[in-house]
């Protein structure tokens, strides 16, 4: 009994030494130029929790400040089950972007590819991520050139304002997503907003989004479960709409985006389903919280801004005839707004940071990245560095107004994997705002603020308190 209890320890023993062996690569046999930092206490999780611990967005969190302060904008830990350098330098994050596929590649855990499926925009690489990013690039391309996508948020902004009239506060994270989702929906799928199966896929989607930053654990029940449950209903509801509309049945051609990908026969079925899923998911959760933050810090921060705001766009509904939309000339003269929303993003944060891993050894700056390392360029740290951006932490549209344009800004990424729709949450952030400043005064209403999770959402949905405003005040 006590030799088979000591070789069980021994096993034990055995195995510990292997696992710690495992984690801590880097002490044993990587160059001396490796950036200093710590790889945690934790076998596999590393420092992967002290991380993601949730923070305003408008700051870099404890970990981020602690470590930097300690070892310096580039550092070394162990997150997401892997040795990882952590960049907090715009010009190591541009470099790494810069040279996607050469030096580094897009790399995300197994679990975002569990959720969000093998062909996302977002997970795939080479020449699948190519021939993807070229298709979203069309769509986002034809919206802009298209009357009807500037007349179509107008629509969709004006019904919103509209339902607000006789309410005294609203959720906006709630108005803003179904705004967005609303549009996006109309955009690709030809959808109304009265439609049931357009309520079914938002919900859906809402369940989707909750588990994308939950605990990956593919048990019934569990956030994670429900999300990849609830991906796969919305699959199931787009291959439903592309096959009625593969029938080829009179009147069943819409004009719209699917059209376009139906006809596209050098992608499969199953890329085409999920190209629809990133454009929904991209156009829907990315600028609803563009528009929550812009309504955030404009209400919690600055009157002056909003002041400002409100009679830029009163002197371009003043130029307006009665009843006339907005259109791409009148987006192009809201200057002060797009300062607006450019600041909104740097304080923000829509994205915090990206995923990429080393394809082969690299040396830049004086540091050694090993090949296989995780890599993750961190935005945040970046935009609200003090030593870059004068005043970082306070939201002031006015940095923006400068001669010297501000620098070290990526809300977006950069390099092959830029965000594709990126003009698009402006314009439909700008047309939005152009109606809200005109139409309501709004207050935040109880202790909320955009927490990256490390997705940004506010915990309480943003409840504002509203007030009708007459044109003329």
């Amino acid at each position: 009994m006590g030799d088979l209890v000591l070789a069980l320890l021994s096993g034990v023993l055995l195995a510990l030494i292997l696992l710690l062996l495992n984690f801590v690569p880097a002490r044993r046999k990587y160059s001396n130029n490796i950036p200093y930092g710590s790889m945690g206490y934790w076998p596999f999780l590393g420092e992967t929790l002290s991380f993601l611990k949730p923070h305003q967005s408008n700051s870099i969190g404890s970990f981020l400040e602690s470590h930097c302060s300690r070892y310096g904008k580039v550092f070394k830990s162990h997150l997401f089950g892997s040795p990882t350098i952590v960049s907090c330098d715009h010009e190591m994050n541009m470099f790494i972007l810069q040279n996607e596929e050469k030096l580094f590649q897009c790399s995300y855990p197994k679990p975002i590819h569990g959720i969000l499926g093998n062909l996302s925009l977002l997970v795939v690489v080479g020449d699948v991520h190519k021939k993807l990013r070229n298709v979203a690039l069309s769509f986002t391309n034809t919206c802009k050139s298209k009357p009807e996508y500037l007349h179509d948020i107008e629509k969709l902004t004006v019904s919103c304002m509209q339902s607000w009239k006789n309410k005294n506060e609203v959720v906006f994270c709630d108005e803003a997503k179904k705004f967005t989702f609303n549009l996006m929906v109309k955009q690709i799928l030809s959808m109304e907003p009265d439609d049931p199966l357009c309520s079914n896929i938002l919900q859906d989607f809402q369940t989707f989004m909750k588990g994308l930053v939950s605990i990956p654990l593919y048990i019934p029940g569990t956030p994670y479960g429900r999300a990849v449950k609830a991906r796969a209903r919305i699959c199931s509801t787009v291959r439903a709409i592309m096959r009625e509309r593969g029938k080829g049945n009179v009147g069943l051609e819409k004009r719209d985006f699917l059209d376009v990908l139906l006809s596209n026969t050098s992608i499969s079925s199953e890329g085409k389903v999920s190209i629809v899923l990133d454009l929904l998911l991209g156009g829907y959760e990315t600028t609803s919280i563009l528009m929550s933050t812009t309504v955030y810090f404009l209400g919690q921060y600055s009157q002056h801004a909003l002041d400002k705001l409100k009679s830029e766009h009163r002197v371009i509904r003043e130029r307006k005839k009665g009843g006339e939309t907005l259109d791409w000339e009148d987006y192009k003269q809201m200057q002060f707004t797009h300062y607006v929303i450019n600041e909104a993003l740097r304080c923000g944060n829509v994205v915090k940071f990206v995923h990429r891993k080393a394809l082969k050894d690299v040396n830049f700056k004086g540091y050694h990245i090993p090949c296989g390392w995780r890599v993750l360029p961190v935005f945040s740290a970046v935009h609200l560095d003090p030593s870059l951006h004068e005043n970082a932490s306070q939201f002031d549209p006015w940095r923006w107004a400068v001669q010297e344009p501000v620098k070290n800004v990526a809300p977006f990424g950069g390099g092959p994997r830029l965000c594709p729709g990126a003009e698009l949450a402006k314009i439909e952030t700008a047309f939005f705002l152009h109606h809200l400043v005109l139409s309501y005064r709004w207050m935040i209403k109880e202790t909320d603020h955009p927490l990256a999770y490390p997705y940004v959402e506010f915990k309480k949905g943003l409840p504002i308190e509203i007030e009708l405003q007459d044109s003329s005040s």
